[in-house]
């Protein structure tokens, strides 16, 4: 049996080589990841206990695209964070806020490419604008703040990655963020 619900299931032998029982081929790990870009499912077993080994494989793509680029995607500070974790009593917490945060940003990233088609169109240059770069860096802290906050909610021993005051917000410091989301928008739209 190939697939079952739509998910393609590969095997992993004692030799490591993958079988991908869906197209009858052999496979690496670089087809994996693109398999996932693609939006692929599937689920990587033990060919020999039929044990689901899907967790460890995707973390020797990650670790491996990792090593091949200069470009990280997880800095230092997140990994360590992460690390400091397992055995931890958040350790339960983290991987659903991980997934949600990746879904959120999932989202948001998609809405920033829509604004971004609307105003600028297929025109290749446009993609090299500062701006949009640094709407999605602040997003970015954005988000990071919020994971850091929201990690010091669920462990009050913990302490901040960097000591800043916090405060609450008060209604004209939002009402100001508004603002500037409006003259942004403006300024995208005129483009």
């Amino acid at each position: 049996m190939a697939k079952a619900d739509g998910e393609i299931i590969i095997k992993k032998y004692a030799n490591r080589r993958l079988y991908n029982t869906g197209t009858s081929t052999y496979v690496t790990l670089d087809d994996l990841a693109k398999m996932v870009k693609r939006g692929e499912d599937f689920v990587v077993q033990d060919a020999k206990s039929g044990e689901d080994i899907t967790h460890s494989v995707l973390t020797q793509i990650i670790f491996e695209q990792e090593a091949k680029t200069s470009n990280t995607l997880l800095p230092i500070s997140f990994l360590r964070q992460l690390i400091g974790y397992y055995g931890d009593q958040m350790q339960m917490v983290v991987p659903s806020f991980l997934e949600h945060s990746m879904k959120a940003f999932n989202e948001q990233q998609s809405q920033m490419r829509e604004q971004m088609t609307k105003a600028f169109g297929d025109n290749p240059l446009a993609k090299n604008f500062q701006a949009p770069m640094q709407l999605m860096e602040e997003q970015v802290k954005r988000n990071t703040e919020m994971f850091q906050q929201a990690m010091q909610m669920f462990s009050p021993f913990m302490k901040p990655a960097q000591p800043k005051e916090t405060k609450k917000p008060e209604a004209s410091d939002i009402d100001e963020l508004k603002e500037q989301l409006r003259n942004l928008q403006n300024k995208l739209d005129k483009l």
